[in-house]
Formats: structure tokens, sequence, C-alpha cells
């Protein structure tokens, strides 16, 4: 279920006064709570009930001090907490993300005409301890690259990662190819034989990883993964 930014605070802020209050809400407590007139909380209120996020119920008079027309007062759904938490998970997700990425590129660049030892140490240490797919395929496929990088004399000419692209790496279905590529370097007798193994050692759950990703994760990956190919390559 998607919700707009806008969605997300006035769910998000129902909460809170629901919590406060610990009583259905009316939709001009609410109305005041965001600072809004009360037939847009109303009309907010509404569009969130039809997402399945909260619950109306009408209070007659007599529920009730005062006297007058029932009013209509709204609860939140279990959904509604449970999705909070799943956005605010995925926001954490794709903050991370952003860093590591940024981190790595930045590195590269940094690094660039070295053979990118210190980095690769790093990564391999980093990946035995991830636990985000997202993270742990894009830290294994730059350690991969970096790998084969330092072995490029070894392995092709200087045409080695523009015959990658040619290949179709890394699309987003050639990205299952990386596993494969850490299994072959390992057959290169100048290998770094520690790196190959902790890059051997990774191949089967690499493969896993790979598979939890949904389709917008491995677009991300895929442009990554090209970032550090152009970089390392050039």
């Amino acid at each position: 279920m998607k919700l707009t930014r806008r969605q997300q605070t006035v769910l998000s802020k129902f909460l809170d006064l629901y919590r406060q209050n610990e009583e259905a809400l009316h939709y001009t407590d609410v109305a005041e709570h965001l600072g809004v007139n009360p037939v847009t909380a109303y009309d907010m209120l509404r569009l969130l009930e039809e997402r399945g996020l909260l619950t109306s119920e009408f209070v007659p008079p007599s529920q009730r001090e005062g006297s007058g027309r029932a009013r209509v007062v709204f609860r939140p759904t279990a959904a509604a907490q449970a999705l909070l938490d799943k956005l605010a998970g995925e926001e954490w997700q794709q903050e991370e993300w952003n860093i590591v990425k940024e981190r790595i590129l930045r590195a590269l660049r940094v690094g660039k005409g070295s053979d990118y030892q210190d980095l690769l140490d790093d990564l391999l240490i980093r990946i035995a301890e991830q636990r985000s797919p997202l993270l742990y395929t894009a830290e294994m496929i730059t350690a991969v690259i970096l790998q084969a990088y330092q072995l490029k004399e070894d392995i092709a000419d200087s045409t080695f990662f523009e015959r990658l692209h040619n290949l179709g790496l890394p699309n987003e279905l050639g990205l299952n190819a990386f596993g494969g590529m850490a299994v072959g370097l390992s057959f290169v007798e100048r290998a770094n034989r520690r790196a190959t193994n902790a890059l051997l050692a990774q191949t089967g759950r690499y493969q896993e990883m790979i598979g939890r990703l949904n389709v917008k994760s491995r677009r991300r990956l895929a442009d990554f993964v090209n970032q550090v190919m152009e970089i390392v390559g050039s």
C-alpha cells in the first residue's frame, strides 16, 4: 500500500493523538492537531479509512456530554501502525543504502590508480557481517570487481570491463553472474588466495541474497554496479 508523504504525516499524527487521548477521535480534534480546517481533516480521515487504516463510528448524543447530533469518530486499525513501521523501515534502509553507496564510490574515486587493496580488505570484512541483502550484494559485487581489476593482466586485456558490458553486465538479470565470476577468479594462478577464498565462501550466500531482492532493489544495484565498473574500468 502506497501513501503520499502528506497521508503518512496525517496518519502518524493521528496515531500520536490517539495514544494521548486513548479514545476515538473526532475529525475536528484531528484538524486542530494538524493545523488544517475541519473539512480537510475529515476528507483525509475518510481517505485513510478507505485504505483500511482507520475505522469510523457514530457516537449518539446519549453517550457523550452535551446534546446535539451524533458525531463521527475515528480509530486506527491494526494495519495502520504496521504500515508506518514498514515505511519507517524502508526510509531507514534507503538512508543506509545512500550512505554505503556513496562511501564505496568515494573510496573508488580517491583510490583511482591504485590496486584498491585497502578497500577490498575492508569489503571482505564487512561482507561476512552484512545482513541487508541490498548492501551485502553491493559490497560482494564490488569486491569481485576489485579482485578482477587486480588480476586484469592475467584474465584479460584492457577491454575487460568493456567486454563485461557487452555480456550484459551489470543489467538486472546479469547480476546473478557475479557469483560465478568469484568462482572463476579462484582459478587464476596469481590470485590473492585470501581474497579468493573469502569470496568463494560467500558464493552460495550471494545467490540467496540476490534472490531476495525485489525489482526496485535490483535496479538500484544494477545502477550502482554500473558506476563501480565505470570508475574502475576507466
